[in-house]
């Protein structure tokens, strides 16, 4: 088939799923984003190429306002030329909610209206699922190798022994449901998700795995789904997994299958955070606990290389220590006048340039942490050889591949946050991010070394871009201030030949189902406390007037904390506050209220202004209280705003705004979930009206009807 046949199979496919769902009223602008989709997918090149051949590429960033039905659009044009084309369509999400969604509702009703059969498959990272043979030492089936296996060990000292008993029979009832098969490994599947110090000891690392030799293998929560991606052709992802796997056989070749990234606006940041790296240079037990298992362990497989381990292991522990002694000499003043900040004391280092002093023992600590792990590679190989070849003593070896994979990330984690602090920056290029933070720990003051890039979009044109062929990138908010210059730059897309730009706006008539009141106070919100006590003041007068359900999206703590102690007796019980229980109780509450006809309103912060869907009277009104601008202390911010200053640029008008805009178009989009949807939404911040950035905000918000206050 040619192109031009495989996309008018995909816009063929997508019309008789719709002509053939019930009730289902056809909608143009869905339409045009399948056509879109099949478009794109038909063009590129896939595969193999001839050498000297050039692959075509074919890359689509479409914005899909809230209703358009955008899995739908991309799901059925997709699929429909993967078939034709013999490939597999790899779909990336955000958020394991929409992961669930794609895999549990819509693709099982895909499944049955498509005249092909397809099968589908959720991929999740291997740190979601148990680890069995953890499961079974830590819930006392096994022995543990110590208390290191229980809490890490900055946090054991202190730790009461009931808590821990408590944490065994946690641990015992988990392997109790697994082995039961009522539950299938999975974190998400779990009633409550155990908190991160809880689930790290027994998921399941790929450090600490030896996959086909463990002899738990044939029972694996994780090898069971991996199984289930080889025969699918639909896979669905998130972005996390994506750019973590990068390179690694764990997802479909991004040359050679089909990318639907949702919920893109989330890339930038993700990739950010996937090629950021930090240390701790204060607790380092975990130093002589690894070389202690390494040198006994290579001595077992009888490795000449751990000959090295006891050098390695004192330059490393003496380097970390001398460092953390040096960074507090020179920022330790600036860190401990921050004490009463919330969350730790953070100093960014200016225009990423270190200090000299810092530079030789970075390249001490570089060359310890690589000739250790040079160590630690030679025993795990010799490990996998002892199991090929003594199968019998899988488990024994199994145990000690482990013992030393659960630490060694700790070492990865130095020589990578050692090399990008290290990195120079050449003239005119954009420097890394560098910083160190001071915080309390328990019993321990921590320091610890950060680096990150400060652009994502040259992040992902060297990871992600470099290898894909064939992708759409699709969002309710990817423009910013009224077009995709922004969304493009951040995303690694700007100027790229092969990208395509469209925008299909919502089928929703805001005018008409919606208000925009703007609340202008006479405090500057600029003066954080004066208008603080203003705003709060205006929103609990509002918050009378609730009948049903309500959303309150606050951009920091102080001023959630200041508007839950100033509500009224009468009000409390109306109000849910985010964190105050888990969230999925705290919906399941607020949706059980307005079913009973009573008020709700829900607190939040920046977690809860996306994602959410709440339709009809779950939210009749959103109040912003303030505009969403990123934390003016975020140090990779703060490192690109610098940047963009010394060469001439305005970060403010070029970074601060764009990014507010889609923000703030995340939070807006609360409101209107469905056609039938009334709502109004509130915003304090008079700098939406009062400001000409803020007529650049309005730009990116749906048209409401304007209120001024």
């Amino acid at each position: 088939m040619s192109s031009s046949e495989w996309a008018q199979a995909g816009l063929q496919a997508f019309d008789a799923v719709v002509q053939s769902t019930d009730g289902f009223r056809g909608r143009a602008g869905q339409r045009r984003m399948a056509e879109q989709v099949a478009q794109t997918f038909s063009a590129a090149t896939l595969g193999k190429v001839e050498e000297g051949e050039d692959p075509l590429r074919s890359i689509a960033v479409i914005q899909a306002g809230t209703g358009v039905g955008k899995s739908l659009a991309y799901c059925v044009p997709a699929i429909a030329i993967a078939l034709a084309r013999g490939t597999r369509v790899l779909i990336s999400t955000a958020t394991v909610a929409l992961q669930e969604q794609l895999v549990h509702k819509d693709l099982p009703a895909l499944a049955a209206k498509m005249p092909q059969p397809f099968r589908f498959a959720l991929a999740k990272g291997r740190g979601r699922y148990v680890c069995k043979l953890k499961l079974d030492r830590l819930a006392g089936h096994g022995e543990a190798e110590d208390e290191e296996d229980l809490f890490p060990e900055e946090a054991a000292a202190a730790r009461p022994r009931h808590e821990t008993e408590a944490r065994m029979q946690f641990y015992a009832s988990m392997a109790h449901t697994l082995a039961r098969g009522v539950w299938d490994g999975d974190r998400d599947a779990l009633d409550t998700p155990p908190e991160p110090e809880v689930w790290s000891p027994v998921a399941a690392e790929g450090s600490s795995c030896t996959g086909k030799h463990c002899p738990a293998f044939s029972q694996c929560s994780y090898y069971d789904k991996r199984k289930e991606l080889v025969g699918a052709q639909v896979i669905v992802a998130n972005h996390d997994l994506l750019l973590s796997t990068l390179g690694a056989r764990v997802l479909p070749e991004l040359d050679n299958c089909l990318l639907v990234l949702d919920e893109a606006h989330h890339l930038p940041g993700t990739a950010l955070d996937q090629f950021a790296c930090s240390m701790d240079l204060s607790r380092l037990a975990w130093i002589d606990r690894l070389a202690s298992r390494a040198l006994r362990i290579g001595a077992l497989v009888e490795v000449s290389e751990i000959a090295d381990i006891p050098k390695h292991s004192a330059q490393l522990r003496q380097t970390l220590q001398d460092l953390g002694r040096m960074v507090m000499d020179q920022y330790g003043e600036a860190l401990r006048g921050q004490k009463d900040a919330w969350g730790p004391a953070r100093v960014r280092v200016p225009r990423g340039e270190l200090p000299e002093t810092l530079g030789a023992p970075l390249g001490l600590l570089a060359a310890s942490a690589s000739g250790f792990l040079e160590c630690l590679r030679a025993i795990s190989k010799a490990l996998r050889a002892e199991m090929r070849d003594k199968p019998d003593e899988a488990r024994r070896l199994s145990t000690l591949y482990a013992q030393i994979g659960t630490l060694a990330p700790r070492l990865e984690e130095v020589h990578a946050t050692a090399q990008l602090l290290l990195t120079d920056t050449a003239p005119g290029a954009t420097p890394n991010a560098k910083w160190f933070t001071l915080e309390t720990v328990g019993d321990f003051i921590v320091v610890r070394a950060h680096a990150s890039p400060v652009l994502p979009g040259a992040t992902l044109r060297q990871h992600l871009w470099s290898g894909v062929r064939s992708a759409v990138l699709t969002s309710a908010t990817l423009t910013s201030c009224g077009n995709f210059d922004f969304y493009l730059r951040e995303a690694g897309l700007h100027g790229d030949e092969a990208t395509a730009t469209l925008e299909v706006p919502s089928p929703f008539n805001y005018a008409a189902q919606g208000t925009l009141v703007a609340a202008e106070t006479r405090a500057d919100p600029k003066n954080a406390a004066a208008f603080t006590s203003e705003m709060v003041d205006a929103l609990l007068n509002d918050l009378r007037q609730v009948e049903y359900g309500a959303l309150v999206l606050f951009t920091s703590r102080e001023q959630m904390r200041q508007a839950v102690e100033g509500l009224a007796t009468a009000m409390r019980p109306l109000v849910l506050v985010q964190n105050a229980m888990p969230r999925t109780q705290l919906l399941r509450r607020h949706r059980e209220r307005v079913a009973e006809g009573e008020p709700s309103i829900i607190f939040g912060m920046q977690s809860f202004g996306e994602g959410l869907d709440l339709p009809g009277r779950l939210c009749e009104s959103v109040f912003i209280t303030k505009l969403p601008f990123s934390p003016p202390d975020d140090p990779v911010g703060e490192a690109r705003a610098e940047w963009l200053r010394a060469t001439g640029r305005d970060p403010f008008s070029e970074l601060v705004v764009p990014a507010t805009a889609i923000r703030l178009a995340q939070w807006v989009g609360r409101a209107i979930r469905t056609e039938e949807d009334q709502a109004h939404v509130y915003c304090y911040d008079k700098r939406l009206v009062q400001t000409s950035y803020g007529q650049r905000l309005l730009k990116s918000l749906p048209a409401f009807t304007l209120q001024r206050r």
